[in-house]
């Protein structure tokens, strides 16, 4: 069957899926259903169309779920809760696929306080985990989290999703999943595949191969339960804003940033943001979000940048540990970025362990492990966005040249602004989060948005960058660059799909990855 041909529900796996889950279970009506689709995608296009969507809420009814798509043939797309906004939602790949949408999953399994950990189902957000450790008693343990609360801590994970604090660094918080695989089969990885093994949310490999990774940005399995690590509250919290003024100064702050992560002074994700982008974080100096009034010259974005004090380049950081500690790395930030001309450090307070609820500031609160919804109330309601995002070495050169044909491609194509921001999400490279905004009414927009999107995918591989996630739309094309030995990369992963999933039921297409029945399309 072709990847571009809409799939048919049968009849039979409609009445099977009501006798597993009950109907108001299974959603069938275009109005629900819609429910569960990206919100950024032009309403009046079904070109990625579920035929049903189904809400279990156990383990043991997503095993049922998947032995009857096995049985039957049907493609099951699985969405935590769907706020991948910007890479698609919970839209499925293959239209007239059922989506699976986990969002009643949402139980907080264990809290282990002593040892920091939770395990959570996927339908938990990061609201209801950072509520389960304030209502336990446990608010001395803080959640890496992302700039939106709405979203699935396991959801997020599974797509590499950036998150801020110290095990926001290279992803480091998840640890031990339980996995229904494309036969209902039940595994648990690492140190988990042992019975009541006691290390399961603790060690992150196990004995033999490592098999965590094989289910992030995979179409390998269902995860229904993960391990994810929690920080124990400093002695103090230091948050910091930094300016650079010129964007000709960008890549000496890159060079400065990458040297304070080598030695160990910032820790956690520190992200850069674009003057207009700051927008959104900082609505009572800048005003309304910037969206599509047109493309403001270089000079008028100086202006700006001037007038409000943020600079061309504002970015978020803090510092946590002891107090004398903490001092210390502030003054040190303080003095390396002293070497940037007009650059400014903003430090107006060091929060303790006793006054956590007092931190108010939404850039604060990302790196306290409060979750929020304040970046998105900031944004128009019609203002949609595309993800792209490549990963860079931490090179100033290497980040301005980066920034510099994206915003050229931007302007010149889409006819927006360049919105985005540079995550910092190791010693040595980051992820460059581009948003091509576009007002979702307007199919002309929408239209030169995601075209825009694509020709980025394909310069980005041009200079030797790929994405470290990528949209539904373009999920091929961005796999496409990764071309190295006829695509081997690729072409293994389609041999594990066909191994662990010979029926090709679960996710196709899912970041390129397609079962043998779909890949000649």
């Amino acid at each position: 069957m072709s990847a571009t041909q809409p799939l048919t529900l049968p009849d039979e796996a409609l009445a099977r899926f009501r006798e597993v889950l009950g109907a108001g279970a299974v959603l069938v009506e275009e109005a629900e259903r819609d429910e569960y689709r990206d919100p950024y995608w032009y309403k009046d296009d079904r070109t990625y169309d579920s035929s049903v969507v189904l809400l279990p809420s156990s383990t043991e009814e997503v095993q049922a779920l998947v032995r009857i798509a096995n049985q039957l043939g049907v493609a099951l797309w699985t969405s935590s809760r769907g706020k991948n906004l910007g890479y698609g939602g919970p839209s499925p790949r293959v239209r007239g696929s059922a989506v699976v949408s986990l969002v009643r999953m949402n139980r907080v399994v264990e809290i282990n306080p002593e040892l920091a950990y939770a395990v959570v189902e996927p339908g938990v957000r990061w609201f209801d985990l950072h509520a389960a450790l304030q209502e336990a008693g446990h608010d001395d343990l803080l959640v890496t989290i992302p700039d939106l609360g709405w979203g699935s801590v396991v959801g997020n994970s599974l797509d590499n999703g950036i998150t801020y604090m110290p095990y926001g660094q290279d992803f480091m918080a998840p640890c031990g999943m339980e996995v229904v695989l494309a036969d209902g089969e039940l595994v648990r990885t690492g140190m988990g595949a042992m019975p009541d093994n006691k290390t399961w949310h603790l060690y992150k490999r196990g004995l033999g191969p490592v098999l965590d990774p094989l289910f992030i940005q995979s179409n390998y399995g269902i995860v229904t339960r993960m391990g994810y690590w929690l920080m124990r509250r400093p002695e103090a919290f230091s948050p910091l804003f930094l300016t650079v003024p010129r964007h000709d100064q960008l890549a000496q702050a890159i060079d400065i940033l990458r040297e304070l992560r080598l030695d160990g002074t910032i820790r956690g994700v520190p992200s850069m943001y674009s003057t207009l982008t700051l927008a959104a974080q900082f609505p009572e100096i800048m005003g309304e979000f910037i969206a599509d009034g047109g493309v403001l010259a270089d000079e008028q974005i100086q202006e700006i940048a001037d007038r409000t004090g943020l600079g061309r380049w504002g970015m978020r950081a803090a510092i946590w540990g002891d107090e004398p500690v903490a001092a210390h790395h502030v003054e040190k930030v303080k003095r390396a970025w002293s070497a940037i001309d007009g650059a400014k450090v903003m430090h107006e307070r060091t929060f303790t362990k006793d006054d956590w609820d007092e931190i108010a500031a939404t850039p604060d609160k990302i790196h306290a492990g409060i979750p929020n919804l304040d970046l998105m109330d900031a944004i128009p309601p019609d203002v949609g966005h595309l993800g792209f995002s490549p990963v860079v070495p931490l090179v100033g050169s290497a980040v301005r040249g980066a920034v510099d044909f994206m915003t050229e491609l931007i302007t010149q194509r889409a006819g927006v602004n360049f919105i985005g921001g540079i995550l910092v999400i190791n010693e040595r490279s980051c992820v460059i989060v581009t948003g091509v905004n576009f007002d979702v009414t307007s199919e002309e927009m929408t239209r030169k948005a995601y075209a825009t999107a694509k020709m980025l995918v394909e310069e980005a591989g041009r200079h030797g960058y790929g994405e470290y996630r990528a949209h539904l739309d373009f999920m091929d094309l961005a796999s496409d660059q990764y071309s190295w030995g006829d695509h081997a990369y690729r072409r293994f992963c389609e041999r594990i799909k066909d191994a662990v999933d010979p029926n090709g039921i679960l996710s196709p297409g899912r970041h390129g990855i397609w079962p043998e029945g779909m890949r000649e399309r």
